[in-house]
């Protein structure tokens, strides 16, 4: 079989594993569904697809594994929180999140050149973070310097340019 049907297989006896289990044991139904556990199964979704990128050997697997056991985590620091107005500026992860993807992908792939674009993913997804977060609501040390921040992204743009030619 192809790696992509192998994972694609595992998937769907994963998924079909874990509603079969909600469904057969009331607690952990209770837990899946619950006020504070709610996002937990999320970030066990992705968890759970960065297994299926081990074990089929598809490493372009990290990618969506990342993206969706981030946005868990992040639903789940939110739930706990209740700082649900964090969305206005959190989204800014989400490129990190597949920076780090891309990093295990370029770990299992041997290949630097995505782990330095996953490297820079991150980066620029923090930068975002903080520009965004200091406008809308993040942190009072961010929101004083965040002209560094911009002043930090322009050079690293320039420094692209440069690099490119």
């Amino acid at each position: 079989m192809k790696r992509g049907n192998i994972a694609a297989a595992l998937t769907l006896i994963g998924i079909g594993a874990w509603f079969l289990a909600l469904e057969i044991v009331p607690t952990l139904k209770g837990f899946a569904y619950g006020a504070q556990t709610w996002p937990l199964p999320i970030i066990g979704i992705g968890l759970f697809l960065a297994l299926i990128a081990l074990l089929s050997w598809t490493p372009g697997l990290f990618v969506p594994a990342s993206i969706v056991s981030g946005v868990g985590a992040l639903l789940w620091w939110q739930n706990t929180t209740q700082n649900w107005d964090s969305w206005a500026y959190a989204w800014a992860l989400i490129p990190g999140f597949v920076g780090i993807g891309m990093i295990l992908a370029g770990i299992l792939e041997r290949n630097p050149g995505t782990l330095k674009a996953g490297g820079w993913m991150i980066f620029n997804s923090l930068i975002l973070f903080a520009i965004f977060g200091s406008f809308l609501g993040g942190g009072e040390i961010v929101a004083r310097y965040w002209p560094v921040l911009l002043i930090l992204f322009g050079l690293m743009l320039l420094i692209q340019g440069v690099r490119r030619r």
